[in-house]
């Protein structure tokens, strides 16, 4: 596994590499501490895992994510930042990242988090799960709409489960579900699967499973 740490503390990159070593031992770990040196590299090959601040010099947050995204769509992203609140990471989510891990989290978690990601799923911290939809002004929306069978895909959406193992737990073909979460993603009025997980989870969607 080739993986990328990008951030302008040097003790969080050390910290950082020695998390990644222990979900692979052989991973090969490149670290930068600015936007320009992390945008050089990432013109060349690309790694299969990028772990980034989300403010660091020379990259504007959000802006920079949302860059980031576009210009590498398969990329692995994954934001490791102080600013935690629910907002900020539901803000980080929605440009296509893969995962959020709060830096006060400890390396269990960033653990678990980079093997899920690497699994082909997407982390997202409990902090935002737990967010009360008054909270999150999604009051407006239901999910009545929903079939039994597309309830079960979003179900296994919030585990971050890929495509692929859900058409497995399901006994569908791939593309009956990407068929579903397109459902999903026009009854919850999101663009994308990491958009529906939050909102559903801000509806309590799956509380009581």
């Amino acid at each position: 596994m080739n993986v990328v740490i990008a951030d302008d503390h040097p003790l969080v990159r050390d910290a950082l590499a020695r998390v990644v070593l222990q979900v692979d031992a052989e991973a090969r770990v490149q670290a930068v501490g600015d936007y320009t040196a992390l945008r050089e590299i990432l013109a060349g090959t690309l790694p299969d895992l990028l772990i980034v601040d989300l403010n660091m010099p020379g990259m504007s947050g959000l802006d920079a994510l949302r860059q980031l995204r576009q210009s590498h769509p398969s990329l692995a992203i994954v934001v490791a930042s102080g600013q935690d609140d629910p907002p900020t990471i539901r803000a980080v989510l929605a440009t296509g990242a893969n995962g959020f891990v709060p830096k006060s989290e400890p390396p269990e978690l960033l653990i678990q988090a980079l093997k899920l990601v690497r699994a082909g799923g997407v982390y997202i911290p409990a902090r935002t799960l737990g967010q009360s939809v008054d909270d999150a002004g999604g009051r407006d929306l239901d999910l009545s709409g929903l079939t039994p069978r597309q309830q079960d895909v979003l179900r296994l959406l919030q585990k971050g489960e890929p495509n692929k193992l859900i058409a497995r737990q399901l006994g569908l073909t791939e593309g009956t579900v990407k068929v579903h979460i397109a459902a999903i993603l026009r009854a919850l009025q999101v663009r994308n699967r990491t958009e529906a997980v939050v909102r559903a989870s801000e509806l309590g969607f799956g509380r009581s499973h």
